[in-house]
C-alpha cells in the first residue's frame, strides 16, 4: 500500500511538472511587455459607445489585435487596488492613497528576480503618485527587492502629487527611446481626475487624448529596432464608473455596479491574433498570468489564468 501511495504521489508531481512545461513549450516572439493603464473611463465612453468615436485610434489598432469586451475587475473597483490587481494577479482592498503595499509581488518583481536582470529594465511610469506602491510588496520574499525604476506624480518618486498626463507622456518616450524596458506600466489619470471633478467636457476630452497617447506609443513601439515586432501592448483600466442612474453617476466608483466593474482590455502583440472581438470572460489579474506566459516566468503566486483565447 506504500508502495502504491508514493507511485502515485510521484505520478501527480510528475504530471504537475509536465504540466507547468508546457505552459513554456511555444516560442513566442514578444521580448518586451507594455501595459497602459487608462484611469477611470467608462466602458461606455469608450468600447460601448456605438460609434467609438471617443477612440478613433485604438478602433482603429483593432484590425492589429483582440479586444476583449467581457473584461472586468472582479475586486475592489479603486485606482490602487485596481493597479495592483492587474501587477500581482491577486485581488486586494490595500489602502487608496498609497500607504501600503500589496502583499504579493508584481509581474516586474518576479519577471527580475527569475530573469536576474538588471532593475531598470522594468519602470513604472505613472501620472499618480500613490502608485509608487506598485515597485514593492510585503512578501518577504521581494520586500525591498527586485524593484523596478519608478517615475510617479510630481516628484517622480512617488511624491508631489498627481502630473498632468502630457507629462507623463513626455517621459514615457524618453523611457522607450533611451532606457528601453523590457516591461513598461503605464498610468494615465486625467478620465478619473475629471470624472471626479463632475468636468463631463474634460473627462470626454481626457478620454481623446488618451487614447492620441495609446496611438503615439503604438507607433513608438513600431518604429524601434529593439521593439518592432517583438513588443505586446495592453491597453485596460484600473476601474469604470458608476451608470448614469447609480449614485451619482459618472462623477464617482468603487462599488460592484455593472459601470465600475466592466472595463477594457486591448491586446496587440506578435503572438495574438488580429482583428477580432472576443466575449470571452476575462478580468484583470489574468493580465499578469498571460505575460507570465509570453515572457517565460513561473509566477505562481499571480491568481489569473493565461488568456489562451488571445494566442494564435
Amino acid at each position: 500500500m506504500l508502495r502504491l501511495t508514493v507511485f502515485f504521489v510521484l505520478l501527480l508531481s510528475f504530471l504537475s511538472c509536465e504540466n507547468d512545461e508546457s505552459l513554456f513549450a511555444k516560442d513566442y516572439k514578444t521580448e518586451n511587455v507594455v501595459v497602459i493603464v487608462i484611469d477611470g473611463p467608462r466602458y461606455s465612453e469608450t468600447w460601448g459607445e456605438s460609434t467609438r468615436s471617443n477612440i478613433p485610434v485604438r478602433d482603429s489598432l483593432l484590425s492589429q489585435g483582440v479586444l476583449i469586451t467581457n473584461f472586468k475587475n472582479n475586486g475592489p473597483t479603486y485606482t490602487n487596488p485596481g493597479h495592483s490587481a492587474i501587477c500581482t494577479g491577486n485581488y486586494q482592498n490595500i489602502a487608496n492613497n498609497g500607504t501600503q503595499y500589496p502583499d504579493n509581488p508584481s509581474f516586474l518583481q518576479v519577471w527580475l528576480a527569475s530573469k536576474n536582470a538588471f532593475l531598470d529594465q522594468c519602470s513604472i511610469i505613472a501620472s499618480k503618485d500613490k502608485l509608487h506602491v506598485l515597485a514593492n510588496c510585503n512578501n518577504p520574499k521581494y520586500h525591498n527587492k527586485f524593484l523596478p525604476v519608478i517615475d510617479c506624480g510630481v516628484n517622480g518618486n512617488g511624491t508631489g502629487g498627481y502630473r498632468s498626463d502630457s507629462i507623463t507622456f513626455e517621459h514615457i518616450k524618453i523611457a522607450l527611446l533611451n532606457q528601453q524596458p523590457n516591461i513598461l506600466v503605464i498610468n494615465f489619470k486625467d478620465p478619473d481626475f475629471y470624472g471626479h471633478a463632475a468636468d463631463s467636457v474634460n473627462y470626454i476630452n481626457a478620454i481623446k487624448k488618451t487614447d492620441y497617447y495609446v496611438g503615439e506609443i503604438w507607433n513608438l513601439i513600431q518604429t524601434n529596432v529593439n521593439y518592432k515586432d517583438k513588443t505586446t501592448l495592453f491597453v485596460t483600466n484600473d476601474h469604470g464608473r458608476h451608470l448614469n442612474g447609480v449614485a451619482n453617476g459618472f462623477v464617482s466608483h468603487g462599488d460592484a455596479c455593472a459601470g465600475c466593474r466592466h472595463i477594457e482590455l486591448l491586446a496587440l502583440s506578435p503572438d495574438f491574433k488580429k482583428n477580432l472581438e472576443l466575449a470571452s470572460a476575462y478580468e484583470q489579474v489574468d493580465i499578469s498570468a498571460t505575460i507570465a506566459e509570453l515572457l517565460h516566468f513561473r509566477f505562481q503566486s499571480s491568481k489569473g489564468r493565461v488568456m489562451t483565447d488571445l494566442f494564435h
